[in-house]
């Protein structure tokens, strides 16, 4: 028997063009870095514009634009300035608001739960006719079982988004939509919500995960571009936690 080692096979999106909405930094930004790897051409969006310079010199992005992905208006005009057709598009973003609820702010929660459902909504609506046959779309949620004071708003939202993506499948087929959720990942977004607690978290997390490690955005990254590269999948939702769901209190 004999072995075909990574440096000679088939790179997996080879000639593929694929879209990086909120690219970066954090796990867009090394997704598009591994859909390079793979051989494909990446295009990204984000609203830093200072932050996405620096990450599309580094990829070697065909292109990038700043803009603001909730805004209707500035979403229209990134997809009309995209190439004729496309392979894939992940969209990572907006970030999330955790509040307890006494705190919990009645228009700002509304917004927040709107731009996670209507964002997905309007890049189904256009990656029509865009997107190619068999190409992707891709979102990033936490995982549906997130429990704890200031989290209400995001776990009904994280449990609402896997019948949404299921139905989208079938609405916008042969495309294909599905969705990767993530429970702690070591990225510069957990580093500015926990701040000075941060370490303590990755140190818990190593100590009692099954995996006894932290996820990292290289671990999302390996499973968006394999899920974007696998025809046969979609209408589903990938946990990726390091079994985290799996232990009681994390």
């Amino acid at each position: 028997m004999t072995t075909v080692s990574s440096s000679q096979r088939e790179p997996e999106l080879s000639g593929q063009t694929v879209v990086v909405i909120g690219g970066s930094s954090g796990i867009g930004l090394e997704t598009a870095r591994r859909a390079r790897a793979e051989g494909a051409n990446v295009i990204l969006g984000a609203r830093d514009l200072d932050r996405l310079k620096q990450a599309a010199a580094e990829v070697d992005a065909l292109s990038s634009a700043a803009f603001d992905a909730t805004d209707p208006a500035a979403l229209d005009q990134f997809f009309a300035g995209l190439p004729e057709t496309i392979d894939h598009v992940l969209v990572t973003g907006p970030g999330p608001y955790y509040a307890p609820l006494a705190d919990l702010d009645r228009d700002r929660a509304h917004r927040d739960f709107d731009d996670h459902q209507w964002l997905a909504i309007a890049v189904a609506q256009h990656a029509v006719g865009r997107v190619r046959p068999g190409g992707t779309l891709l979102f990033m949620a936490g995982t549906s079982r997130e429990q704890g004071v200031g989290l209400s708003l995001m776990a009904a939202s994280n449990a609402a988004l896997p019948a949404l993506i299921a139905n989208l499948a079938l609405e916008v087929a042969p495309i294909r939509v599905n969705l990767i959720a993530a429970g702690f990942v070591d990225s510069p977004l957990s580093a500015s919500l926990l701040g000075g607690d941060l370490d303590k978290r990755r140190a818990q997390l190593r100590a009692t995960l099954p995996t006894r490690r932290v996820v990292e955005p290289a671990d999302i990254a390996f499973l968006a571009v394999h899920i974007m590269a696998n025809a046969a999948l979609t209408g589903a939702t990938y946990d990726i936690d390091g079994g985290q769901q799996l232990v009681p209190g994390l």
